[in-house]
């Protein structure tokens, strides 16, 4: 076995730290490098996996070639096949003229496929036949090309648990797992937590101008204690503020806290559990309606406060026969099915108005009462998501990116909606 010579692959590559978990991946991607072997890097968010595809192909006889990093999750579910592969024209609309993808154009080279986990199925089947023969078809084409492309694959996912779900196919996941590479998460390095922040502390002195700043010690127990669950990147981003925004250049653990995020224990939403257990945990839609009929019950509580006041002021009687029917039909709201009920307020409680599922969407001069069925209608979140998608195609003349964009969601989950919602744009 040929002598690796760790230390300057890191200084080569700009790798930080002397952890044994990172040595040994650096190692094991050093060892790979020159064979034609298929690598999936696994590891955290931030955590660092590009720079072991760049390691890889580098230290390998392609290192001549064209090298290619592709956030497979950031690319839409319609036109990735497209990306990858090409497409002669008129194949699609907007196929205007024919398009060579990524693995024609890298032949001979190294191609890096981030979030491999976030491919959809059917793109999955044409790497898996690129992986076996070399071969591929560019969309709308049945012509069978050939490509000398080695693919180094990454995944923050477990790609075995994708698998059991069936969103990620196993014949694949065995090609691309031939050398798996695990990144160390940076809570997992010890000193390289110290050795990190040293080194982006001093890079942003340099950029700033200005002096660098240093760790007390309580400060570097309490940074190495910290789990950092966006690791690499997340460190560099708070170093960067506290150079920036503290006059004092020695941080203690105090300062430093104020600048670390609270930890969750999971990076994951919590799931809320219903008084019984056996009726499983409440859906978006079931704290959509309990949020609506908590305000519902403090408009009760306003309207019975303003009606008492006007009630004992005889000068308001007026103001009150005025607006009477701001007090009419006072009845107790609840949701039959769930346990949402509200104390009454009063002997007449009211129906607070709900117009298109949306609390502030209300008029205080126009409250009437709104049947239980037309308040089912209104609440369901499927009917009023297709027609904001709707309205936003309209807006913008059926061109998804900028309808994405306005709705706030990515072009590639509103093309998944629109297949589940069956609209034509």
């Amino acid at each position: 076995m040929r002598n690796i010579d760790i230390q300057s692959i890191k200084q080569r590559f700009g790798i930080i730290g002397n952890s044994p978990l990172l040595n040994y991946a650096i190692q094991v991607a050093a060892q790979v490098a020159p064979t034609e072997m298929t690598v999936l890097i696994t590891g955290e968010s931030g955590s660092g996996k590009e720079s072991f595809s760049k390691i890889i192909h580098h230290l390998s006889p392609r290192k001549h070639g064209q090298f290619i990093a592709i956030n497979c999750g950031a690319i839409p579910e319609g036109t990735i096949d497209s990306e990858l592969f090409g497409h002669e024209k008129g194949s699609f609309t907007g196929a205007q003229e024919a398009r060579k993808g990524y693995f024609e154009v890298t032949n001979g080279g190294t191609i890096f496929l981030d979030e491999i986990g976030e491919m959809p199925l059917g793109t999955q089947a044409r790497l898996l036949r690129v992986l076996e023969n070399g071969e591929f078809i560019k969309v709308g084409s049945s012509k069978v090309q050939k490509t000398d492309v080695r693919v180094v694959a990454a995944t923050n996912v477990n790609l075995l648990k994708a698998v059991e779900k069936g969103t990620f196919r196993e014949d694949l996941y065995y090609r691309l797992n031939t050398v798996p590479i695990s990144v160390p998460a940076l809570r997992e390095r010890g000193d390289d937590i110290h050795l990190l922040f040293r080194k982006f502390a001093s890079d942003f002195s340099e950029k700033y101008k200005m002096q660098s700043i240093q760790l007390a010690p309580d400060a570097v127990r309490e940074l190495q204690a910290y789990r950092w669950p966006g690791n690499i990147r997340q460190l560099k981003n708070i170093v960067e503020q506290i150079s920036v925004l503290e006059y004092d250049r020695e941080i203690n653990a105090e300062t430093l806290r104020r600048y670390l995020p609270k930890e969750t224990g999971t990076s994951l939403p919590a799931v809320l559990a219903k008084e019984n257990p056996t009726d499983g945990p409440i859906s978006e839609r079931d704290l959509l309606y309990k949020v609506l009929f908590d305000m519902r019950r403090d408009m009760s509580e306003l309207k019975k406060l303003v009606f008492n006041m006007l009630a004992h002021q005889p000068k308001d009687e007026d103001l009150l026969r005025e607006h009477s029917h701001l007090f009419e039909n006072m009845e107790q709201q609840q949701y039959n099915g769930r346990s949402y009920q509200q104390e009454p307020v009063q002997n007449e409680p009211f129906y607070l108005p709900i117009k298109h599922s949306q609390p502030q969407d209300y008029e205080d001069d126009k409250v009437e009462d709104i049947p239980h069925e037309t308040e089912e209608e209104s609440l369901s979140l499927e009917d009023k998501e297709r027609e904001m998608i709707l309205k936003a195609l309209k807006k913008h003349n059926n061109k998804r990116k900028y309808a994405a964009q306005d709705l706030g969601i990515s072009e590639r989950t509103l093309y998944r909606k629109l297949k589940q919602y069956d609209i034509e744009d």
